[in-house]
């Protein structure tokens, strides 16, 4: 967090009317008519409903750096802004769930290669603003859909054989025909380094001897991505 949190006087009578035009604006021109502030501003109007939200916006959008980062925020993180309640913190979580439901079943059962652009904003959604790297394998049948998401890790992604052992033996348990391979990078780069090149050599060959396909390697950052295949590392 880069900001330290004001102390929240409660709200005032002339501040009623500004909360009913901003939901009024809502309501009839949808989301695309608040900036990221003031769509915060509404969401905690209904966790808050005697605090001027406007300030407590303001000062998460500056801690958590965007609207993604707040929601993405962990529990105990949210819970150190002072003024910001235990309600308030459970409102944002989830939010930021039922957003990362929306995408899961938006992109599962669907022919993945074909909704190349939902599943990653799926997967943004879901791991671009962990603190920590998370390795996520998705399984895909033999007309390429979705059957099932797995987190395979947490921590930092490692290259020991293990890894790549569990992996292929949850595609045979799922009847998995190809998989994608998907993990974070915290720093905001997606370049891949020497490890995380090594353990996608090392899936795709186990993969290939069991005739499974490993179509990508997606590295996901809060402002980018890296796909293996796009780069010319994974080749059929």
């Amino acid at each position: 967090m880069t900001a330290t949190a004001k102390k929240l006087a409660p709200l005032q009578p002339d501040n009623f009317g500004h909360r009913e035009r901003l939901r009024e604006r809502f309501l009839h021109s949808g989301e695309s008519a608040l900036a990221d502030h003031e769509l915060l501003e509404l969401i905690l109007f209904y966790a808050l409903p005697r605090r001027d939200t406007k300030s407590i916006a303001k000062i998460l959008l500056q801690s958590f750096g965007s609207l993604s980062g707040v929601l993405s925020a962990r529990a105990d993180d949210l819970g150190a802004i002072s003024g910001l309640s235990e309600n308030s913190a459970a409102l944002l979580k989830a939010i930021h769930a039922a957003a990362t439901r929306m995408g899961k079943n938006q992109v599962m059962n669907q022919p993945v290669l074909t909704n190349w652009e939902q599943l990653l904003a799926y997967c943004h959604v879901a791991m671009a603003h962990t603190k920590t790297e998370q390795l996520r394998i998705l399984f895909l049948d033999k007309k390429n859909k979705l059957i099932s998401d797995e987190v395979q890790q947490h921590g930092t992604v490692d290259h020991t054989p293990a890894y790549p052992r569990e992996i292929i033996k949850l595609a045979l348990n799922l009847g998995a025909s190809a998989i994608i391979m998907v993990h974070n990078h915290p720093s905001d780069d997606p370049t891949p380094s020497r490890a995380d090149i090594q353990l996608t050599n090392t899936v795709f060959e186990a993969a290939k001897t069991m005739g499974i396909a490993l179509h990508d390697h997606v590295i996901i950052a809060k402002s980018a991505h890296y796909s293996f295949r796009a780069e010319g590392l994974i080749k059929c």
